[in-house]
């Protein structure tokens, strides 16, 4: 197995090199769900094209818990891997599987039994309602498939191995957009279609992660006698886990909450919300990747105790996340139309103007969330995922009161909506920067003292 020893080497470079294959992988990641909006979006229509977005964000936010304790547990493995202690890496993987796989079908379960009362609480209208729960049914088959993938994921790039995930998603990419093809356009089956291509993909992505790992990595093979489940390692796993998995849930509630209010605008804002939101993501989750590529770096040089080593990684990676930031931001606000026109047919007019205005608001402003997400990579790799969670607080508290805020102001209405983002992030990163520099200060004092 490949693995890269994040603690040597050029700085610049090997964290270049590392992020390259997640970056890759998480754009692929995202084509499950555009793939379904594109298709649904040319060929079943607006409201077939709203359901399916608003279906998204509510995915999102409950696969965001498995992410969350996938990401967590990751962080520690590379905190592991960095001290070279085999011995506890093997048992927190043990204790983590458990722990993530029992969430797992507590999510299943319950989502399920409570679908029918989650979609009330979001406002979505009649006349999507219908297509929404047909396709939420389906896809929420495929929560298993997506805690094997983001599971194994996070145990191979936790050594430094970010190139196997990368390849089992770029296959299961390809088998969705195909079977997308087919199960939508030549068999008719719909929504249900979409969903079903994307579920299969998912199955084989995490399904062969496993695989890959048990016959091909066998440094990473838990014996019988690792497989223990001590006090001291469940509060440690639960500790580093269940704070991300917070983190993450808290950041999609709060997106959930906004969701609820776009719909609350109708059809038209609902289908131009789902179609920008993607262009969005796109957009964004290289810097959100290169955070978490940031976060493993960081993690195993703080396990290695290199502390020279990881404030010269911040400033190499404030750089690089500054000026890809700023280039994407130019590209999405000059192109907003045009990339809109991907997913809406150019005589809705109206959805394209409220795409637009969404694009150039938030678009502008992507260097507010490239910092973001470098500092909850740094919160969580030095061992202090509640500051993480402290600053998904404040980002998205911030942009739901807003939100709803300054919607409800004459004059403002849904673009107040827009503005609350970039306000949000940009509260954010001045608690997440002024914290980090009270922590230097206070070592620096320790030290001295």
């Amino acid at each position: 197995m490949t693995q890269t020893d994040l603690t040597q080497g050029n700085i610049t470079k090997t964290l270049l090199k590392f992020a390259f294959p997640m970056i890759c992988g998480n754009l692929l990641q995202q084509l499950y769900n555009v793939v379904d909006t594109l298709i649904v979006g040319q060929f079943l229509g607006a409201d077939a094209l709203a359901a399916v977005g608003s279906a998204y964000t509510l995915m999102t936010f409950l696969t965001s818990i498995l992410l969350g304790m996938c990401m967590g547990s990751g962080a520690m493995f590379s905190i592991r891997f960095g001290e070279g202690n085999e011995r506890k890496l093997k048992e927190d993987m043990f204790v983590s599987f458990l722990l993530i796989a029992a969430f797992t079908v507590m999510i299943n379960v319950s989502v399920f039994v409570f679908l029918d009362g989650i979609m009330s609480l979001l406002s979505v209208p009649q006349e999507v309602y219908g297509l929404m729960r047909e396709y939420l049914w389906v896809i929420f088959w495929g929560i298993g498939g997506t805690f094997l993938y983001n599971y194994y994921a996070s145990l191979l790039r936790a050594v430094g191995n970010s190139v196997v995930p990368l390849i089992f998603l770029g296959i299961s990419a390809v088998i969705n957009i195909v079977l997308d093809l087919y199960f939508v356009v030549s068999c008719g089956w719909g929504v249900t279609g979409a969903a079903l291509a994307t579920i299969l993909a998912q199955w084989f992505s995490g399904v062969g992660l496993l695989f890959y790992k048990a016959r091909k990595c066998p440094e990473l093979r838990i014996r019988r006698q690792q497989m223990r489940v001590r006090k001291e390692t469940v509060r440690e796993v639960t500790g580093a886990s269940v704070l991300t998995c917070l983190q993450q849930s808290v950041m999609n509630l709060g997106i959930l909450m906004v969701q609820g209010l776009v719909n609350s605008f109708g059809p038209a804002v609902m289908a131009a919300f789902a179609a920008a939101v993607k262009i969005d993501s796109f957009a964004y989750m290289p810097l959100q990747d290169f955070g978490n590529a940031f976060s493993t770096f960081i993690a195993q040089n703080y396990g290695a105790k290199k502390e020279d080593r990881i404030r010269e990684g911040i400033r190499c990676a404030v750089r690089t996340a500054v000026v890809f930031a700023l280039c994407v931001s130019a590209v999405v606000v000059i192109f907003a139309r045009g990339f809109l026109l991907i997913f809406i047919q150019p005589q809705e007019t109206e959805i394209l103007a409220i795409g637009v205005s969404y694009l150039r608001v938030v678009g502008a402003f992507y260097v507010g969330i490239g910092g973001l997400f470098l500092l909850y990579g740094l919160y969580r790799a030095i061992g202090r995922p509640a500051m993480s969670l402290v600053l998904t607080v404040i980002s998205l508290g911030t942009r739901v009161l807003l939100a709803y805020t300054l919607s409800a102001v004459p004059g403002i209405g849904v673009t107040g909506i827009w503005w609350a983002v970039p306000i949000g992030w940009a509260l954010a990163d001045v608690a997440g920067a002024g914290y980090y520099g009270y922590i230097r200060r206070k070592e620096r004092k320790q030290a001295g003292g």
